[in-house]
């Protein structure tokens, strides 16, 4: 679940806790726009959760 990513088995990755509802045992997210983890492209609602700056 997650809208698209780039991650692969060494990226460095920022995690926030906060349970994932349909996967058992997964308790953490991943802070988008940090580190190795790229932001949404294309988000225009939610900006700040995501990592995405304000579209000019």
């Amino acid at each position: 679940p997650g809208i698209g990513h780039n991650s692969q088995e060494h990226s460095v990755v920022l995690v926030r806790g906060g349970r994932v509802k349909d996967l058992p045992g997964v308790r953490y997210h991943i802070v988008r726009g940090t580190l190795d983890a790229v932001g949404v492209k294309d988000r225009q609602q939610g900006r700040s959760k995501y990592g995405v700056k304000k579209p000019k």
